[in-house]
């Protein structure tokens, strides 16, 4: 991985403590794709079974130079089929995890949706690291729940309050983002993330401290919450982003990673396995990070499960 990004080192060095999990990478015959796979394999962090077109992925590993000797390949004719066995591989327990390779979200997610246990809603989390903010930030949900309504937004809030408890962080910060920070009727956002930040204080949302409506700008610096007369707890030491919606939250991201040099990581939570999910056109540290906190994810919950 590149040097600066500090935070995410930290997440790999605990990542490796555990040793690797095995990983089912879908729709593997990518240059991308199988340079993320080959980096989070040499770091010790996945032992990956590459599924897709099987020429494509042998041929693409021998230009990188990735000795697959001892790498399963599972051939699949279609994108469809190769979230099917991703997803299967799963159910059977021959893998702890899914890579979302070169397809689209919702192709892979079909399958893992009709195939996966699920105890929780699925959401999506993207893991942003920057040199302009001093911490992790988490946003959520970019990719999976399109237009959630209070009671979808509660349950995504909660797994990412989730994941940060597993990750080790004591009582995060959220922000229910809108594009004011008072109460509009006109603007549905407002209203529910004023009962979002009420349902925390009530115990319906547990393990963070939640406040909203803020804008962006509010949650992010205190000296904007502090001009514009706000108090929150929240306020320039916001952990997690809670959207109004895949769009907003979708293109938040995108421009923190374009125009502010962030890396993302990406993983769907809630469900049987974690799902390491980050775009298409994303660097491979990206992959790399990411299977790191999937691997976290995984022997955490079973410490917590024996």
């Amino acid at each position: 991985m590149r040097s600066p990004y500090k935070r995410f080192h930290q997440i790999i060095s605990e990542a490796k403590q555990y040793g690797p999990i095995t990983v089912a990478v879908v729709e593997a015959g990518e240059r991308q794709v199988l340079l993320g796979a080959k980096k989070a394999t040499e770091e010790g962090l996945i032992v990956p079974i590459l599924i897709g077109n099987e020429e494509q992925i042998r041929s693409l590993a021998e230009e990188l130079g990735w000795d697959l000797a001892q790498i399963q390949i599972l051939p699949a004719a279609t994108p469809t089929e190769t979230a099917q066995l991703g997803a299967q591989l799963v159910v059977d327990g021959k893998a702890q995890a899914i890579m979302k390779g070169y397809t689209h979200t919702d192709v892979l997610m079909h399958p893992v949706l009709a195939l996966l246990r699920r105890e929780k809603r699925l959401s999506h989390v993207f893991v942003a690291e920057l040199a302009t903010y001093k911490k992790l930030l988490f946003i959520t949900d970019g990719a999976i729940n399109i237009s959630p309504d209070l009671t979808i937004k509660a349950a995504i809030l909660q797994n990412a309050i989730d994941l940060l408890l597993l990750l080790g962080m004591r009582e995060p910060k959220a922000a229910a983002l809108s594009a004011v920070e008072v109460i509009n009727p006109n603007i549905p956002s407002t209203i529910d993330a004023a009962c979002l930040s009420k349902m925390a204080e009530r115990g319906q949302i547990r393990g963070a401290i939640v406040d909203g409506p803020l804008a962006f700008d509010n949650a992010i610096s205190a000296k904007s919450a502090r001009i514009k007369g706000i108090h929150s707890p929240v306020s320039g030491d916001v952990d997690i982003l809670l959207v109004p919606d895949l769009v907003s939250g979708n293109i938040l991201a995108k421009d923190l990673e374009y125009l502010a040099g962030a890396l993302l990581a990406g993983i769907v939570v809630g469900g049987q396995a974690p799902i390491i999910l980050t775009s298409r056109a994303d660097d491979p540290d990206a992959r790399v990070v990411s299977a790191a906190l999937a691997s976290i994810i995984y022997h955490r919950q079973e410490e917590a499960n024996p």
